[in-house]
């Protein structure tokens, strides 16, 4: 009697929980969606989450509200959502390949392809090798030659250790033969702003950061073989015919492990929408990006196939 009573409980719990889900996958959303950024505000995947929370109205019904998490090379917020209720109310944007990066540099659990649920990809960042307007280097060879001058006597500035920015800074680096002292910074902005104030001699960050800060930085080459879609005025290592780490990194919208797959699916077309949106489009054409969409499935699988290429470069470089 006692095990019938049991195995009806465990019964009515079940489809209670089915319930439960399908019952909030109907309604969902119907409160304001935190998006975390694992990194302090100013820098490109903060501007992205920023143009997604303008131009989700009229799309989601409900506002998108950007929350910073910065911290351990993207990993604190990466931590804070991985752990969160898997409603669709708590999601995380980032930069796709300094996330991946960390949790293969890092000592963590997170793993970037099966800790989360993909959503959707909505842009694409390039880091570049950027100096001080003040600074005697006008060209990539002005700094490859001081660096060679005067091994390790160079600073130069990043985003965070195991990011994306730091890898390819690593990689310019190791495919030139040159040494410099790495400083690293939580974020895209504060890297900006140290490196306007002279606080390193030149520095990886992204290309975007350019944008606005003409007079106060110059840009002397995109970590690419061709030139930014975007910011078109400033040269690719590739048509530099400069050695560099081909690392990239795409901004992407991750879900808590077990978010219902319909609640996963409707903020994935809801991000389709807002990325076709001119408003949204604009809104990154003013922080020196724009829009590259792709689906949650096509984003695993481009992150994926980046993993299997960053390895090798990873070991050789954290060896």
């Amino acid at each position: 009697m006692k095990r019938r009573s049991f195995l009806g409980t465990m019964v009515a719990a079940t489809a209670l929980a089915a319930t439960s889900t399908a019952s909030l996958s109907a309604d969902w959303p119907k409160r304001p969606i935190n998006l975390v950024v694992p990194y302090k505000a100013g820098g490109g995947t903060d501007a992205y989450a920023r143009a997604i929370s303008a131009a989700a109205k009229g799309v989601l019904g409900v506002p998108v509200v950007v929350v910073n998490k910065p911290g351990s090379g993207g990993l604190n917020g990466a931590n804070a959502v991985v752990g969160a209720r898997p409603d669709g109310y708590t999601m995380m944007m980032t930069s796709g390949g300094s996330f991946l990066l960390s949790t293969m540099t890092r000592d963590t659990k997170i793993d970037a392809l099966d800790s989360f649920e993909f959503v959707a990809q909505v842009g694409q960042l390039r880091t570049s090798l950027m100096v001080p307007m003040n600074s005697p280097y006008q060209t990539v060879q002005d700094v490859i030659d001081a660096a060679k001058a005067n091994p390790g006597s160079l600073r130069w500035a990043h985003s965070g250790r195991g990011g994306f920015h730091h890898v390819g800074g690593l990689g310019f680096l190791a495919q030139n033969g040159i040494e410099a002292q790495d400083v690293p910074f939580k974020g895209g902005g504060p890297t900006r702003a140290a490196l306007i104030g002279e606080q390193a001699d030149f520095g990886f960050l992204g290309v975007q950061q350019l944008r606005g800060f003409e007079e106060q930085l110059r840009a002397l080459a995109v970590n690419s073989e061709d030139r930014d879609t975007i910011m078109t005025d400033v040269p690719s290592f590739g048509e530099l015919g400069i050695p560099f780490a081909a690392v990239s990194s795409p901004v992407i919208v991750f879900a808590p492990k077990g978010t219902p797959a319909e609640v996963v699916s409707a903020m994935e077309a809801a991000l389709a929408e807002i990325a076709a949106k001119p408003e949204f489009a604009g809104l990154l054409a003013e922080r020196g990006t724009g829009p590259v969409y792709a689906g949650g499935s096509d984003a695993k699988a481009g992150l994926a196939a980046m993993k299997a290429d960053a390895a090798p470069l990873v070991q050789s470089l954290t060896n």
